[in-house]
C-alpha cells in the first residue's frame, strides 16, 4: 500500500488545527512546479534545504566557538539540528504543520557568516554604506539567488510560507514580492525562532562549561539553573558529576520547551485564534515562554553574554578573525578577480559589494581562513 499524496492532504484535515499552515493552503512557489507523487510542498522544501551546498557548509561554521576549537563544540550545523527537532516538539504538541516549522529551521542560519556573530557584525559594519547585512535576509537571497540548482531559475524555489517565515523582524508595512506582509509570521514560523533562542540558551551553557569559560557554582546565581539542577536531582541522585551535569541541561531544555508549549496554548486560546492568519494580525506573537518564566530566560542570556559570548578569551579570537574579515572585503573589492567564478558572474548584476558579501557570508570558517592566507599576506 503506497501513501499517496492525497491521503497525507487528509491527515493534515485530520490531525491538524484550524490555525495551522496546510499545504493545501499554500501561496506556492515564485515559479510553477508540478506537485510531487509522494511528498508535500513543505516536505519538498525540507530536502532541497537539506540537499543544499548551503547547509552542509553549516558543518564548518562557528555557533560561538571558533570551529575545530573543540570536538563536542556545538556548530552552527549542530545547533540547526537541534533547532529543527525542538521545532518538531513543540509543532507537534500543538497540532501545527511539523514539516513547514522544521524546515523554516533548517534553513534559518543559511545565511550566517563564517566565524559566527563577530563575523556578522563585521560584515554589516562593512555593509554600512551598501545596505547592510542581517543573517536573516541572507538567508533569503541564498534560497532565492545564491543557489544553483535547476537549469530554469536561480535558488530553491521554496514556497512563500518557507521564505516569509525566515522574515523575523517586520517594519510596518513591509511588503515582500509585491505584497504586505502581516506584523507576525505565521505560528510555524514563530515556533522556529523561539526553538532558536531556548536551543542555544541550553547549549551555550552546555558548551560553556566543557569549554571551562563557566562554572556550575557561577550558574548557581540563576533561578532557572536552580531550578533545572532541582528537577535533575529528583530524578538521578547517582552518576558521575559530568553525567550528573549533562542531565541537569538536558532538564534545563526540557523545561524551556514544556513553558514555550504550555504558555502558547494559553495563547492561541486567549486570542481566539481560529486561522492561520488570525495570528499574523496580532501585536505580539502566540508561541512565548510565560512571562515571569522569561524573565528567568533573559538573566540566562544576559549571564551567557558576559561570561561565554563576550568573555576576554573569546573577544581575543573574535578581534583577530574580524580584522580578518575586513582585510578580505577589502581585498576583494579592490581585485574582485580573487573571488570564485559564480560570484564574479554576479558583479554587474548585484554591485562589487554586494557580491563580495555574499561570496563572504557563504564561506565556512577555515575557507575563510585559506582565503584570507592567500588574498592578504
Amino acid at each position: 500500500m503506497i501513501r499517496k499524496l492525497s491521503d497525507q492532504y487528509r491527515h493534515e484535515d485530520s490531525d491538524l488545527s484550524s490555525y495551522a499552515v496546510h499545504n493545501l493552503s499554500t501561496r506556492g512557489r515564485r515559479h510553477k512546479e508540478e506537485p510531487h507523487p509522494f511528498r508535500t510542498d513543505f516536505q519538498r522544501d525540507r530536502d532541497r534545504i537539506l540537499h543544499s551546498r548551503s547547509f552542509r557548509r553549516l558543518e564548518y561554521k562557528t555557533q560561538v566557538f571558533l570551529n575545530g576549537t573543540g570536538d563536542h563544540l556545538r556548530t552552527r550545523l549542530t545547533h540547526t539540528i537541534e533547532v529543527a527537532a525542538i521545532s518538531r516538539t513543540m509543532a507537534r504538541a500543538l497540532y501545527l504543520n511539523e514539516d513547514l516549522s522544521e524546515t523554516i529551521a533548517l534553513a534559518h542560519d543559511l545565511g550566517h557568516t563564517p566565524f559566527g556573530h563577530s563575523g556578522e557584525r563585521a560584515m554589516n559594519t562593512l555593509m554600512k554604506n551598501h545596505g547592510g547585512f542581517d543573517h536573516n535576509l541572507q538567508a533569503l537571497r541564498v534560497i532565492d539567488e545564491l543557489e544553483q540548482k535547476y537549469p530554469e531559475f536561480d535558488g530553491l524555489n521554496l514556497t512563500w510560507e518557507v521564505r516569509t517565515g525566515l522574515i523575523k523582524h517586520r517594519g510596518k508595512n513591509m511588503e515582500f514580492d509585491g505584497k504586505r506582509l502581516p506584523p507576525m509570521p505565521f505560528i510555524e514560523a514563530q515556533i522556529a525562532d523561539v526553538a532558536d533562542d531556548l536551543t542555544y540558551y541550553g547549549h551555550d551553557v552546555d558548551d560553556g562549561l566543557d569549554a571551562g569559560l563557566i562554572s556550575e557554582e557561577m550558574l548557581d546565581g540563576l533561578e532557572i539553573w536552580r531550578m533545572a539542577v532541582e528537577k535533575a536531582s529528583s530524578r538521578a541522585s547517582r552518576g558521575s558529576k559530568e553525567r550528573i551535569r549533562s542531565f541537569t541541561i538536558r532538564c534545563l531544555i526540557d523545561m524551556m520547551v514544556g513553558n514555550v508549549i504550555l504558555n502558547s496554548d494559553k495563547n492561541i486560546e486567549s486570542a481566539k485564534v481560529q486561522g492561520p492568519d488570525d495570528a499574523q494580525n496580532l501585536k505580539q506573537p502566540v508561541i512565548a515562554f510565560e512571562p515571569l518564566f522569561e524573565k528567568k530566560t533573559i538573566a540566562l542570556r544576559e549571564f551567557l553574554y558576559h561570561n561565554v559570548y563576550f568573555c576576554e578569551d573569546v573577544n581575543k579570537v573574535n578581534a583577530e578573525v574580524v580584522e580578518k574579515m575586513r582585510s578580505l572585503f577589502k581585498a576583494y573589492v579592490e581585485n574582485p578577480s580573487l573571488m570564485g567564478r559564480f560570484a564574479k558572474t554576479r558583479l554587474n548584476k548585484v554591485g562589487v559589494e554586494r557580491a563580495v558579501t555574499d561570496y563572504m557570508a557563504g564561506m565556512t570558517d577555515r575557507f575563510a581562513q585559506l582565503e584570507y592566507a592567500r588574498c592578504c599576506r
